[in-house]
């Protein structure tokens, strides 16, 4: 076999080794081959930020790194001899050589051997690439040409034919539907669906399920997921109170926006600023929630400006990651050490939304339906009626008080029933549910530059404005959150498009385009894809931003529906499948895994928005982590409340749900557009003994005994059900054999029977035989711990 470094071209080595490309005698780029290096091992001491610059040597820019700097020259365009940088990377002697042994990096004999030809080749630099402005690319041509079904087709099939590379074959039907439909809304698809798809042998039968998938409500809560993350969404403060919060309506919001296809650009601007908007209605004004999901201190004997400093300052840090992918916590105390960032474009930046009439300190002594202002009320008609009601009477009440003398006899009884009807009125108004907003002062609050980010220790006054190295803002756009959220999806800017096609690139592949989707930095990665990556994002911006319409050309595209088996070829040369000669097997989200295991029991509430609802809660966690804290046990629902889609399930940040935990969904104290994805035995142990799946187990082996008498078409019935295919020979006899054994045992154990069948709240059906029901719980359980059932096909 070939090794690596032969069969792969540069650009690719760029990718799967680090960001480097390995020392061929082509043209180098700067940008894919050098920035990495220099950015690695260089740019901390020598880069943007004068405060922490070492020797005044700067390498982050052509004109300092060609500089005279007391006679020393970092680089000499095409003279390694001349050049300082060439000659320390060389150096034995530990007081010259750089890295300096302190920082612990090394410059690889491969990294130098690129320097040099850069160097050779005269030191060009480049713009970094995320701050061009994305331009139309026309789609490579091909060989295989029968292959390509889009033009990111083209630009896969391209990289693969450049590295001797071919794609996978189409995966099989059951595989694509389920894989489809998990991705669209987050849970699989029923028998019913599975059949009409085979059934169907019309050339347009897949796009046909796409549409179907795009138009259902549960696109909206699939898509959803992951901007709650990016969001920081949780329904308490945070801190070490962590008390309750009312937020929900946002999310709601979110998910009907993703739903009726709100073009991302818009999605922006109300979730920025739709209070901001001429005469905003009240579902703009919810949108502005976004920025409210930061958490709030109701500790006492807090400063009130540090908090509010804090607040400040992550709106900042999520709106740049969001939407732009900077990193730009790490100019919030000085100049960024890798990025053209500044402390002042921190502090700028945090002037747009230093004018909420926010307090620094929540209200922890108030009802929680009194959040921290600002909030909106929303619609409650029958609740309001009886408002209006008891003011009616309050009315009546006053008006027979003030016709009466001072001295009259019913005077008093009045009084006290003016006194119990105001009382009355405030519990009754205390249920109408509330929402956290933005809200603009009249008179906005200065902003300062904080010395090393200490909120007591104010610098130069600064004005808000945009990062001073990105496109300015249009001098027609307000300097206000408003001109900020327009500002980002400007034609001008460079980096939002680009940012979002790659996320939900991510959210379908795997990884993004870019694998650090929170960093388009030079500390990020280079695109695997530059070219697809542009094509991506100006065909967005030109579809009017339509998210449905890109979802559709991902998933209908040729490179989405290879079969995700993998060679001992590909697992060699390309282990994460970064170039895409397959599809990608990744484990699924937390919330699609109980999902999942719900739809296919039959216990899911497919009920959209609303409150936070309390499923399944190990026992003991809750409490000892919250003593002290106001409220001291979870008190669990019941009914609909322990059925409903992840989402909607109460996410405390000081204890987040556990199962949930378990599988990668972050605390949300702070944004995440990232997961973490790991492979833990408290994984397993979850999928085996948790309620929710123990339960969902007995409920799938009902449908598996109610599907036929017979027990291998009950166990085909339960595993299609969850996989979409049926079992092969091998595992179907895996799985009577594991039907028997648990038959037998039941049945000289009953009690044992009895137990498994007790788990959860929704009883047994009493017509079925509790000794089969256990049995084929057991079965059902192992089904959907399987490897398959938990990874995305």
């Amino acid at each position: 076999m070939q090794t690596l470094a032969r069969i792969l071209a540069p650009a690719c080595l760029s990718i799967l080794m680090g960001g480097t490309a390995m020392a061929t005698e082509s043209v180098l780029s700067y940008n894919r081959d050098v920035r990495p290096i220099l950015s690695d091992n260089c740019f901390a001491c020598h880069g943007f930020d004068p405060e922490t610059r070492e020797a005044g040597m700067r390498l982050d820019t052509r004109e300092g790194a060609t500089a005279d700097n007391d006679g020393v020259v970092a680089i000499v365009p095409g003279d390694l001899n001349a050049s300082a940088l060439w000659q320390r990377i060389h150096s034995t002697d530990r007081n010259d050589v750089m890295p300096p042994p302190h920082t612990h990096k090394t410059i690889t004999p491969e990294q130098r051997e690129i320097l040099r030809q850069w160097i050779e080749q005269g030191a060009q630099y480049e713009e970094h690439w995320s701050f061009v402005p994305p331009a139309a690319v026309a789609p490579p041509p091909v060989q295989q040409t029968d292959w390509p079904r889009s033009p990111i087709d083209h630009f896969i099939l391209a990289k693969l034919e450049a590295n001797g590379l071919r794609p996978s074959p189409e995966a099989g039907k059951e595989a694509l539907i389920r894989r489809v439909t998990l991705d669209l809304t987050g849970l699989p698809p029923t028998l019913e669906e599975v059949d009409a798809f085979l059934a169907d042998g019309s050339p347009d039968a897949y796009e046909k399920v796409v549409d179907r998938l795009l138009a259902s409500p549960r696109y909206g809560e699939r898509m959803a997921i992951d901007w709650l993350d990016a969001a920081r969404y949780a329904d308490t403060n945070g801190y070490q109170v962590d008390r309750d919060r009312e937020i929900w309506a946002w999310r709601e919001w979110v998910i009907n926006a993703f739903n009726r296809n709100l073009s991302f650009d818009q999605f922006t601007i109300e979730q920025l600023a739709g209070d901001l908007l001429e005469n905003p209605t009240l579902e703009q004004r919810i949108a502005t929630g976004f920025n409210r999901n930061n958490m709030m201190n109701e500790e006492g004997g807090i400063d009130a400006d540090e908090f509010l400093a804090e607040y400040t300052a992550d709106r900042v840090e999520t709106t740049m990651t969001v939407w732009q992918a900077q990193t730009f916590n790490c100019n919030r105390c000085h100049d960024h050490k890798y990025d053209p960032f500044s402390q002042k474009d921190f502090y700028a930046m945090k002037a747009f939304f230093h004018n909420v009439p926010e307090p620094g300190v929540g209200h922890y002594n108030k009802a929680i339906r009194e959040n921290s202002p600002p909030h909106l009320r929303l619609p409650a008609p029958e609740i309001e009626e009886q408002v209006r009601q008891l003011r009616g009477q309050l009315a009546e009440a006053g008006q027979r008080l003030g016709g009466l003398a001072e001295d009259h006899p019913e005077r008093d009884p009045i009084g006290k029933q003016i006194a119990e009807l105001n009382q009355q009125i405030r519990n009754v108004e205390a249920n109408i549910p509330t929402t956290l907003v933005m809200a603009e002062m009249e008179q906005p609050r200065p902003t300062f530059i904080l010395l090393r980010g200490a909120f007591d220790d104010p610098g130069e006054q600064v004005e808000a404005a945009t990062p001073e190295t990105l496109p300015a803002m249009a001098d027609d756009l307000p300097r206000n959150r408003l001109g900020l959220a327009k500002w980002l999806v400007a034609p001008e800017n460079p980096l939002t498009a680009r940012v979002t096609v790659n996320r939900f690139w991510q959210q379908v592949f795997g990884y993004g385009l870019v694998k650090t989707s929170d960093d388009f930095g030079a500390q990020g990665e280079y695109p695997s894809h530059p070219q697809l990556l542009d094509w991506l994002a100006t065909d967005f911006v030109s579809s009017g931003w339509d998210v449905k319409d890109l979802m559709k050309k991902l998933v209908t595209s040729a490179t989405y529906k290879q079969h995700a088996a993998f060679t001992p070829q590909l697992l060699e040369l390309d282990p994460e499948n970064r170039l895409l000669a397959r599809s990608g097997r990744h484990r699924l989200p937390g919330e699609i895994i109980r999902d999942q295991a719900l739809a296919v029991s039959g216990l899911l509430v497919e009920k959209i928005g609303g409150p936070s609802v309390k499923p399944y809660h190990p026992e003991g966690i809750y409490e000892q982590l919250t003593e002290g804290k106001g409220t001291t046990s979870y008190v669990q629902g019941s009914g609909e409340d322990l059925y409903r889609r992840s989402l909607y399930t109460y996410w405390k940040r000081s204890v987040p749900h556990p199962a949930l935990l378990a599988f990668g969904t972050p605390f949300r104290e702070v944004c995440s557009v990232q997961r973490t994805r790991s492979n833990t035995p408290l994984q397993a142990l979850n999928l085996m003994n948790d309620e929710t799946y123990v339960e969902a187990a007995r409920l799938l082996a009902s449908r598996m005994m109610a599907s036929s008498s017979d027990a291998r078409e009950r166990l085909t019935f339960g595993f299609r059900t969850v996989l979409a295919r049926a079992p092969r020979p091998a595992e179907l006899a895996v799985l009577e054999r594991a039907y028997q054994r648990a038959l037998a045992e039941f049945r000289d154990d009953p009690a044992a029977a009895a137990a498994l069948l007790g788990v959860g709240a929704t009883p047994p059906d009493p017509n079925l035989d509790p000794v089969e029901l256990a049995a084929l719980a057991t079965v059902a359980g192992t089904i959907l711990c399987m490897d398959e059932t938990v990874t995305k096909p």
